[in-house]
């Protein structure tokens, strides 16, 4: 069974569920935690992933409600169906649920995108990939980094080191893009020409103070000349519009856009602004400069390579940091975070039978034990 629910796992799985067909039987299982058809119909569109067999229709809430409906809902369909292993993906309500209904059923996990920390219990996201890891039986990670931090915390077997799933989805779709979406056509925009801004995480959009300091920082960028395009969830946005600020309209504002939409808006920007950790990555392999608005990231090969700043909230840091990225020197790209990772995973599956204990991967991914 593989459990899914939110806008960054259906970019996950889709490259993992093309390998596993006409290898095992996948149950897909959709929570519902992004229901929009912009968040969530489109992706399967166009990534190509087949309609989930059950969609439990959750929807949005609190933390705890959502987390219990999914649950409820997990356990539900496991104890009907017998399936020999959960595969979750991130670090999602849906993740956690998926998890804890497996292993309160004694069902192995397999946990992609494992081994990640921001070290901010702050975030429900770390809580959410913590405690997945420690009840996962496969732990597949995207970097050393990954594997170093399930060490640290006494998580040593089963744990694979396999690259990052969403670079086989950006490979594999990216001419896609190029040849399907005509978002920059739609908008008037051109190669190199504008910023590009995401902004999601709760502790940015729910924090008035720190979404105001994110939003200022954008309107000088536009005062300065700069194009700027913000695609926003209907949440945010309602929100954005709640603080008031003059000449908003100034800002090239967005509904939620399409996976290939987004990867050719991405390509195709000058410098990006983001506070998501899958747009941080794909800034990296498609060699644009990012601007990350966190304090702290799980993706610390982006920094270290310099191809990525962690600037905060502040806007005077937000605005130093644009305008830095749009004055290096472009740098090359390298391939950490890459490989084929969801090949790597459906090898380490198919050839263990789902014994915690074999640790097979194909070359040149290496099993750490």
């Amino acid at each position: 069974m593989t459990v899914i629910g939110a806008r960054p796992q259906f970019m996950k799985c889709a490259p993992v569920s093309r390998r596993l067909r006409g290898i095992a039987m996948e149950t897909l299982v959709h929570t519902g935690q992004h229901y929009d058809d912009c968040m969530s119909g489109v992706f399967f569109r166009d990534l190509e992933i087949p309609e989930a067999k059950y969609n439990l229709g959750v929807g949005s809430g609190t933390h705890g409600y959502q987390t219990g409906e999914m649950l409820k809902g997990i356990e539900n369909l496991l104890v009907a169906e017998k399936h020999d292993l959960v595969l979750v993906y991130g670090d999602t309500n849906s993740t956690l649920a998926g998890a804890l209904a497996a292993a309160k059923l004694h069902i192995p996990v397999a946990h992609v995108e494992a081994g990640l920390r921001s070290f901010n219990r702050q975030m429900p996201e770390e809580i959410n990939r913590v405690m997945t890891d420690h009840v996962s039986t496969f732990l597949f990670c995207p970097t050393d980094t990954a594997v170093q931090n399930l060490s640290r915390e006494g998580i040593n077997d089963g744990v694979y080191l396999t690259g990052d799933v969403m670079y086989d989805a950006l490979v594999q779709n990216i001419c896609l893009a190029e040849k399907r979406s005509d978002v920059l056509l739609r908008y008037g925009l051109k190669d190199k020409q504008y910023f590009l801004a995401t902004v999601h995480r709760a502790e940015n959009t729910d924090n008035v103070e720190r979404l105001r300091g994110i939003l200022c920082a954008l309107m000088e960028l536009v005062y300065s000349g700069r194009t700027i395009v913000f695609p926003l969830h209907p949440r945010t946005r309602k929100l954005v519009d709640g603080l008031d600020i003059q000449q908003l309209d100034r800002l090239i504002l967005l509904p939620p856009v399409s996976y290939l939409d987004m990867l050719c808006l991405e390509k195709h920007a000058k410098v990006i602004l983001t506070d998501s950790g899958g747009v941080q990555k794909e800034a990296f392999w498609l060699a644009v400069p990012c601007v990350t608005l966190r304090n702290e990231t799980e993706w610390v090969e982006t920094v270290k390579s310099g191809w990525n700043l962690l600037v905060g909230v502040r806007a005077p840091d937000i605005i130093k940091g644009a305008y830095q990225c749009e004055t290096a020197v472009p740098l090359s790209a390298a391939p950490i975070l890459g490989g084929d990772a969801s090949g790597q995973i459906v090898a380490a599956l198919t050839n263990s039978t789902f014994r915690s204990t074999v640790m097979l991967c194909a070359t040149p991914s290496q099993a750490y034990r």
